[in-house]
């Protein structure tokens, strides 16, 4: 049985992205062409159309995503796994209301594929702590994800 493919994000990953969460993003290097994954966490459904992310805007991703805007989100919910792809482009250079350099990055999605392999379910989705001050960590992720609501 092949895995479901839709246009656009279902209701269950619509809502699992409505709060910061562990997921992978894959570009296109700009120096040799290559894949170029990253681990990120400040992603936000805007709607079921489009995600926007957060990255300090002088990484290697805001590069490579000027480059070329074919991207990748990796997403583990709903117990599957699930491969978003989709065009990035450049929404804001600075995230206004927010103390760091952070771009904001929006993503029109081409389609969602559930890439879990056969016969599978994620029982434990991946989980990480924030290894520096806890309040500050919390506060900086509030401000974040609030700018990228207003966005």
């Amino acid at each position: 049985m092949p895995n479901q493919v839709e246009p656009k994000l279902i209701k269950a990953l619509y809502e699992e992205l409505q709060k910061e969460r562990f997921v992978t993003l894959a570009t296109i290097d700009f120096e040799n062409g290559g894949p170029n994954v990253s681990a990120i966490s400040w992603v936000l459904a805007k709607n079921e159309e489009t995600i926007y992310f957060a990255v300090d805007n002088r990484s290697r991703i805001i590069q490579n995503i000027k480059h070329n805007s074919s991207v990748v989100i990796n997403l583990i919910a709903n117990e599957s796994t699930y491969s978003i792809s989709g065009n990035a482009s450049l929404k804001e250079e600075k995230l206004n209301e927010v103390p760091l350099k952070l771009a904001l990055v929006e993503v029109k999605i081409n389609e969602v594929r559930d890439v879990m392999f056969y016969g599978s379910k994620i029982t434990v989705g991946p989980q990480y702590d924030k290894t520096y001050d806890k309040d500050a960590a919390a506060r900086l992720d509030k401000q974040v994800m609030d700018a990228m609501r207003k966005a």
